[in-house]
Parts: structure tokens; C-alpha cells; sequence
């Protein structure tokens, strides 16, 4: 695609901006259950919310015509066309407001507020910011906002080779297994491939094996963090950094300054930094 050409398309994908999505949903308790087997968090979620439990809820139910071929929606609907093949989540930053009623119904109201350009290691990449607002019994709880990575299709990911000393720590490890992975695609309606499919993961998009979701990480981090705060965390800021695949270690810990947190892959790349407050 030529510069003239690239210019056009991204002037095109930015008239998404402004566009609206609103959904009301009953926060229902068994879904939230689900969410928190999911991520290993207590089961008692009348008691006890899980870690970022408002993912359970406000997922689109999509039928199989509206879902393109790597398992999310077309392109084109609410989220822009971008036409580079390869789509992640890459950051959040989530205010936790007012903590949400279960059995009560509430409203998310989800709009995309900038689509950009940039180049990065793998080459040209466009990322898209959503704002989600959330609120119940006319009070906003959670306020949230999402950038979501398109890049170009890549080399072939080696296979990561576990390094003994990256594994040398206090610090609490969990090795994510394919059901962990199917549960959390279950619990948040992902139909993403890369997390169930291990032909299309490998053969189609280039990776060693089936890969952790990054929302997964995220709300194992969170818990990790809410176990060692001595208040409620009401601001929580996270950026995937590298993948991280199934049936390797993932260390959670904290970073060099208070607040910081980490989540460390088992060759000693960091995947995910994060700050909680």
C-alpha cells in the first residue's frame, strides 16, 4: 500500500470515531461466578467481587455470519476495517468507581474516541481507544478505556525457551493450562482462535502454541495486587508487553516502585507492567 493510499485508509477508519455501542444487562450471579473460577478467584462473588469482574458482563452475542475468520467480530460493525490481519488487546487503564450491585441491572455505554498510526518493531501498526462508561442505579461505577492493537501479519514467533534463573523467586508462579485458556474465552465470550485453536495459533498467525489471553494476565495481576493492598484498588493501569503461552510459568510480582506490578514470563521477558492504586 502506498503512502497516498495508507493516508486514505487511515482518514477513512478515523470517521469511526464518535461511534456509539449501549448495552443494559442484568448483572446476573452466575456469570460473575463463572468469571471468577476462571481467573481463580473465590466463588463467593455475593461477598466478594472478583478481579475485574465487570469483563463477565456486556460481551456481544454475535451469530456465526458476523464473525470474521480469526474468531472476532467483522470489522467493519462497531469497531473500524481496519485491514491489517493481526489484532490484540494492548492496554487498559480502569477507575473502579463505585463497586457494582449484583441482580441489578446496569448500562455500558462503549465509544471510540481515536484511531491512530504508528510504526512499531513488526512494522506499520493502528490502534483504536475505547471508552466504556458504566453505570447502575444512575451512578457511574467503572470507566475504562481499552486500546486495541492491528499490526501486520509478522515473522513466526519462536518457540520461548524457559531460562532456570527467570524461575528464582518468592514470588508466586502460575502456569496457565488450555482449560484455564477455555474457561476465560468462555466466561468473556473471546472466540478469538489464537487461545482455543492450536492449528490456526501455530500455522495462521505464527505463534509456538496457544497463547494466554492478555485480559487473563491482567485480572491474575489484579488479584495478585488486591492480596497485598491495604485499601480498595480504584485506579489500575496494565500494558502487555510480549505474549505468553500456555503451559509456561508466569511470574506475578511487584515493580520497582510502589504500586508498580509485573508479570514475568519464564525466560525472563516481561509481559505485562501494571500499576494499581
Amino acid at each position: 500500500m502506498s503512502a497516498s493510499e495508507q493516508s486514505a485508509a487511515l482518514a477513512s477508519w478515523r470517521s469511526w470515531i464518535g461511534r456509539k455501542d449501549a448495552c443494559t444487562q442484568l448483572l446476573d450471579v452466575m456469570a460473575l461466578r463463572r468469571f471468577a473460577v476462571a481467573i481463580g478467584d473465590s466463588l463467593d462473588v455475593e461477598h466478594h467481587w472478583p478481579a475485574l469482574g465487570h469483563w463477565a458482563y456486556f460481551q456481544p452475542a454475535l451469530p456465526m455470519e458476523e464473525l470474521g475468520p480469526d474468531g472476532h467480530p467483522r470489522r467493519g460493525g462497531f469497531l473500524p476495517p481496519v485491514t491489517l490481519p493481526r489484532r490484540m488487546f494492548a492496554s487498559a487503564e480502569i477507575q473502579l468507581l463505585k463497586p457494582l450491585v449484583i441482580n441489578a441491572e446496569a448500562t455500558a455505554v462503549s465509544s471510540i474516541t481515536d484511531v491512530r498510526s504508528r510504526s512499531g518493531r513488526t512494522g506499520d501498526l493502528v490502534i483504536v481507544d475505547v471508552d466504556r462508561s458504566i453505570e447502575q442505579l444512575g451512578v457511574s461505577c467503572v470507566q475504562e478505556r481499552q486500546s486495541i492493537v492491528y499490526r501486520g501479519a509478522g515473522s513466526p514467533i519462536a518457540e520461548i525457551v524457559e531460562q532456570p534463573t527467570a524461575g528464582q523467586s518468592a514470588e508466586p508462579q502460575w502456569c496457565p493450562s488450555p482449560v484455564e485458556l477455555f474457561r476465560f474465552s468462555a466466561a468473556t465470550s473471546n472466540s478469538h482462535r489464537i487461545h482455543y485453536d492450536h492449528i490456526y495459533a501455530t500455522q495462521v498467525e505464527g505463534y509456538p502454541t496457544l497463547v494466554v489471553q492478555g485480559p487473563l494476565i491482567a485480572a491474575r495481576l489484579f488479584a495478585y495486587a488486591s492480596t497485598h493492598a491495604q485499601l480498595p484498588i480504584r485506579r489500575y493501569v496494565f500494558r502487555l508487553m510480549a505474549p505468553c503461552f500456555v503451559g509456561q510459568a508466569i511470574r506475578l510480582g511487584h515493580g520497582e516502585s510502589r504500586g508498580e506490578l509485573r508479570a514475568t514470563r519464564c525466560d525472563g521477558v516481561i509481559a505485562m507492567e501494571a500499576t494499581a492504586q
